[in-house]
């Protein structure tokens, strides 16, 4: 990240940043600050009901009618919200699913695998659970309600435990919940949709083929999709399909991509164009260009995700979770075999069928496929993915009414009260672990995806710290840039607290923003000849505002540099190319930004403060002992 016009202090340094935002932590802490409102909404929908019953149901049965000529769609408050805005909460669902195929954990295919087959198994386990409760009675085809994990409050129940997991399981729990949560719409459409309209479901179907014609054709116009999604939408409500199906898929649709160097420089041209001549024109060119810049899959979750998590997950939960509790309906749930199919499903058969699928998977593939965390971890997810509650109150509606539907209400709730209640014994069991142990158990021996596509190179790269270190940072840097300004300070403090660290400097110089940089760059490199690269390379950043050549000059006489031998390889272009070697492999990295670190050939996402940075060292130090054995 940069910013040309970011306040310096009078030796060009900058105050340290708190945090850097990125999309999969803004997806998290999005997810899991919206289990907050979402219990509260769930506590706003059990007093209303239990005060004032009739009002509440009255107040959601109210029809709402949206017609165009003869042409419209009429339904209860209740359905605008379980089949019109939930539609958008699995349009967010298939956008982050989207994100992590092109960019995340599972751009690798290989990490796929396991957690879809720990999904699918942790849905199957469930599933017989429940039908074993409820065979022979009319309550067995209620049997999807025990399937699906809630994503928002899986994530908050991660939130809540800390550090007592690592990072790395949220993907595998994220990768598990939208696994389950396509599943589930698959089941919602094929086996509680009724009377279906097949000259509808086929008009559904057609647009959605137009749809996959006009992306195609590389449209990136938001309108279009838009009112072709309404259109699709509309055809599923007329063809008795529970229409959230064509959220999902549309998000699913939507690709994702990192920011390319030449679309931000492009992006930068056009604003100083705009800049010299500010007129309505450039003004378009640059929010076209802009727009450009970042891929759809991020522009649509900026948009729409806090909407989804932090309005019409909480509104659903309002208009669902109304129910009258008394001492009758709790004795009566608690022996109902609805109410016990459902805990059970979700607090034994989750981990059950996500632990048992994962470990059978490992010793059928003689270790080839391999959670990316440990097993006690695993574990722990097992547990956490016990949370139903969108999706399974969306099912129960559609399988359930009467007492009943009550009955699967108290079970879901239950089931969350459960889920954690078991997670927590699991973090506890966990903790009380030797210290090697917990560490192997947390964070497993799988190899982690390698993100660094040039690896480090003794010989050729610029190196700090001991050849041997476990962990090795890289950094893509630019020496105007302020906010590698902020890191540096950070980094030798990193250096000076770990001894284990060692720290390799590349050069990127984004000569679009920062108009010195490429000359710093080479600066550093003609100092290398003379063996001080990183004596320039600590008063450059010392010095980030004055990088002219005269002040490059001075620096090397500071140094004790043969002064005319530094101006002949400066003025000569001597260390361009060792620059040039190094944006290239930037790029092949898909490195955009500075600065951008690389831990252990792993990118670094987050922040670059020391606690943030040492967290990741440490991590990155324990798995690199446990593979070490």
């Amino acid at each position: 990240m940069t910013d040309s016009a970011a306040p310096a202090s009078s030796n060009g340094r900058i105050s340290i940043r708190g945090s850097e935002r990125t999309p999969l932590r803004d997806f998290l802490r999005t997810e899991t600050g919206s289990a907050v409102v979402l219990v509260a909404a769930t506590l706003v929908a059990l007093v209303w009901a239990n005060i004032a019953h009739t009002s509440y149901e009255s107040f959601w049965h109210t029809r709402l009618s949206i017609t165009v000529g003869d042409q419209g769609v009429a339904l209860p408050l209740r359905e605008w919200v379980n089949a019109g805005l939930m539609t958008l909460f699995f349009f967010v669902v298939g956008l982050e699913a989207r994100r992590e195929f092109d960019m995340g954990e599972l751009r690798d295919r290989r990490a796929l695998s396991l957690p879809a087959i720990a999904g699918l198994c942790g849905m199957i386990v469930p599933i017989v659970i429940y039908l074993a409760i409820n065979a022979g009675r009319s309550s067995v085809h209620g049997w999807g309600a025990a399937m699906s994990t809630d994503t928002a409050f899986a994530l908050g129940m991660l939130a809540l435990l800390g550090s007592r997991f690592p990072d790395r399981l949220r993907t595998f729990i994220l990768t598990v919940a939208v696994v389950d949560d396509f599943l589930a719409l698959v089941v919602i459409a094929v086996f509680y949709s009724e009377d279906i309209d097949l000259p509808a479901l086929l008009a559904a179907l057609g647009i959605f083929g137009v749809i996959l014609l006009v992306r195609a054709a590389g449209v990136r116009h938001g309108w279009a999709y838009a009112l072709l999604g309404a259109a699709a939408w509309v055809a599923a409500v007329k063809s008795g399909v529970d229409p959230v199906v064509v959220g999902l898929a549309l998000g699913l649709l939507t690709y994702a991509y990192p920011a390319s160097r030449s679309e931000l420089e492009r992006a930068t041209g056009l604003f100083r164009a705009f800049r010299e001549q500010p007129t309505p024109e450039l003004e378009r060119s640059v929010r076209q260009g802009l727009r450009s810049a970042m891929s759809p899959n991020d522009r649509l979750l900026q948009m729409y995700h806090p909407w989804t998590s932090y309005v019409i997950v909480p509104l659903f939960a309002l208009a669902n979770m109304g129910i009258a509790i008394s001492g009758d309906l709790l004795a009566r749930a608690y022996s109902s075999p609805v109410t016990l199919g459902i805990l059970c499903g979700f607090v034994l058969g989750k981990p059950i069928g996500i632990v048992g699928a994962a470990w059978l998977a490992n010793r059928l593939s003689r270790g080839r496929m391999r959670p990316q965390v440990g097993w006690g971890s695993v574990v722990g997810g097992g547990t956490i993915a016990g949370v139903g509650f969108t999706v399974s109150l969306l099912i129960v509606t559609l399988a359930f009414e009467g007492d009943q539907l009550e009955e699967a209400k108290i079970g879901i709730l239950s089931a969350v009260v459960g889920a954690f209640a078991a997670t927590w014994v699991v973090a506890l069991g966990l903790r009380a672990l030797p210290p090697r142990r917990r560490a192997q158990a947390l964070l497993g021996t799988a190899e982690t995806m390698i993100d660094l596509a040039v690896p480090v190179d003794p010989d050729r790269d610029h190196v700090r710290g001991p050849a041997e270190a476990p962990v090795t940072i890289v950094e893509y840097g630019d020496f105007e840039c302020p906010y590698c300004g902020q890191a540096e300070p950070v980094v030798r403090e990193l250096l000076a607290g770990h001894a284990s660290v060692r720290y390799v400097w590349r050069h990127l110089p984004l000569t679009d923003v920062h108009p010195h940089a490429q000359l710093a760059a080479e600066a550093a490199e003609c100092a290398a000849q003379q063996g001080a690269f990183w004596e320039m390379h600590d008063l450059l950043f010392d010095h980030q505002g004055a990088l002219e050549v005269r002040d490059l000059v001075r620096y090397a006489e500071q140094l004790g540099l043969d002064t005319e031998l530094f101006r002949q390889a400066l003025r000569e272009r001597a260390g361009a190319a060792r620059v040039a070697e190094d944006v290239e492999s930037a790029d092949l990295s898909g490195v955009s930004g500075t600065p951008t670190f690389f831990i252990n050939d792993r990118r670094h996402l987050g922040a670059y403060d020391i606690e943030a940075l040492s967290a990741a060292v440490r991590a990155a130090k324990t798995r690199a002992v446990l593979r070490a054995g």
